[in-house]
């Protein structure tokens, strides 16, 4: 998926940045696991902690306090934050419960968060994945570089990004 990503960004012109929770950096080690992968990408975000997220990404604190970390509102501000941040066109941010603990009756083991976009608009999904936590992060790698993916080859060569 990462080749598959890169040939679409290059040809297409678009740089990409990753803002990670869960994850761990995750998508950025898929995507710079490919030589070359310098041609779209140059910064990749792990910001574990909410005081992290807000240093680095800016995520409100009144989002954080009121929706928590893994929220379709802080992964919008996430990935806002890392394109404005990185300069990047197009971003994908993610945040979630992956386990073993950590999660509640509204928020799961498995619930993850994403996000794609840039600065100016975001879309974001929540996912519900099974399995244990190297599972819940596998998955939710997998999530980040399809809606990737998808969204480059949406694009139209001259025309807006993300």
């Amino acid at each position: 998926m990462a080749e598959q990503l890169q040939a679409l960004a290059v040809a297409r012109g678009v740089r990409v940045t990753t803002a990670e929770s869960c994850t761990g950096g995750g998508v950025s080690a898929a995507i710079t696991a490919i030589a070359g992968s310098s041609s779209y990408f140059d910064a990749g975000y792990v910001t574990y902690s909410n005081a992290t997220k807000q240093r680095l990404l800016g995520v409100s604190e009144a989002s954080l306090e009121t929706f928590g970390a893994v929220s379709e509102a802080v992964v919008c501000e996430m990935v806002r934050g890392a394109c404005r941040e990185s300069g990047a066109e197009l971003g994908v941010a993610i945040s979630g419960v992956a386990g073993p603990g950590g999660g509640s009756d509204e928020k799961p083991v498995g619930t993850v968060w994403l996000a794609w976009g840039s600065e100016t608009r975001q879309q974001a999904r929540c996912c519900h994945f099974p399995g244990d936590r190297q599972a819940v992060r596998d998955a939710a790698v997998r999530e980040a570089l399809q809606g990737l993916i998808e969204r480059v080859e949406a694009l139209q060569i001259g025309t807006e990004h993300a």
